[in-house]
């Protein structure tokens, strides 16, 4: 349109996006479509969905079954990627909690068929260790990873933000850092054990990154201790007898126990001794 072009022109449309709406894949389709890749040499094939309702989610599930695909990773909101209006990665779709349940009565019914599960990954807003522990615990036996996007892209800015201001830029380090230190050493605590691992390789790391590795740590340590409180000494051992629901409607919708009826007879049976 000539209004857009003259605004462009201007200054303040700086760039455009195209956003279209492909056609639903039917089933024959997405077999052809995974056999396709698998001729092209691909080892493993995974497929990623987003916040859909039930049906939509039926079909992924058992289509990667049939397929024999490796891995399906179910994105609940608030996921999203970068393409997405902000306001659809926030406020639609079904929530986290309430699709991966669905993922998990869809996931037990295929299996009480004797139909073959697919590894699942849980996504959707996740950003810290307890999120992780509770998404594996909510979808086990069949949730083996749990995915993050912005949770992980924020200390990455910031990491990228440093750089910057430790080379002055921007008016040099805010408060809101400078109170750590004044250099990347001080600010950055897992500088050290990347130098101890790369040597003097970690000064041409870029600091974008070292916040990721940082945050990522954060995350894998909390997630130890988690595990160790509740002696699980491995991922696989998470369970969802290892979590409680809150409210009765939480435990309607997971299937997961209300925390007045968790281990309840265990309790009664020990009083009644």
């Amino acid at each position: 349109m000539p209004a857009f072009q003259a605004a462009f022109k201007a200054g303040p449309l700086k760039q455009f996006e195209r956003h279209s709406r492909l056609g639903f894949v039917d089933q024959e389709g997405f077999m052809k479509e995974v056999e396709r890749i698998r001729r092209l040499g691909a080892q493993r094939v995974t497929l990623k969905t987003g916040a859909y309702p039930m049906r939509e989610l039926a079909m992924a599930i058992r289509w990667s079954s049939d397929a024999q695909i490796d891995l399906l990773t179910i994105d609940g909101a608030p996921g999203g990627t970068g393409m997405s209006p902000w306001r659809m990665m926030n406020e639609w779709g079904i929530p986290s909690i309430y699709l991966h349940s669905m993922a998990c009565e869809l996931a037990d019914r295929l299996a009480a068929k004797g139909k073959w599960v697919p590894d699942l990954a849980f996504a959707g807003g996740f950003s810290s260790e307890d999120h992780v522990f509770k998404a594996i615990a909510l979808g086990a036996p069949y949730c083996k990873a749990v995915c993050m996007g912005r949770a992980l892209m924020i200390p990455g800015m910031v990491g990228k933000n440093a750089e910057k201001w430790l080379r002055g830029e921007d008016r040099g380090l805010p408060n809101s850092v400078s109170r750590y230190g004044s250099t990347k050493e001080e600010i950055f605590m897992n500088y050290e054990v990347l130098k101890e691992k790369y040597g003097a390789d970690v000064d041409k790391m870029p600091l974008g990154a070292i916040g990721i590795f940082s945050a990522v740590d954060k995350i894998k340590v909390g997630l130890q201790q988690l595990m160790a409180g509740s002696r699980n000494w491995e991922v696989g051992y998470i369970s969802r007898k290892d979590i409680f629901s809150l409210s009765e409607e939480c435990a309607k919708i997971t299937g997961i126990p209300y925390v007045m009826d968790a281990f309840k007879e265990e309790a009664l049976q020990i009083i009644d001794a």
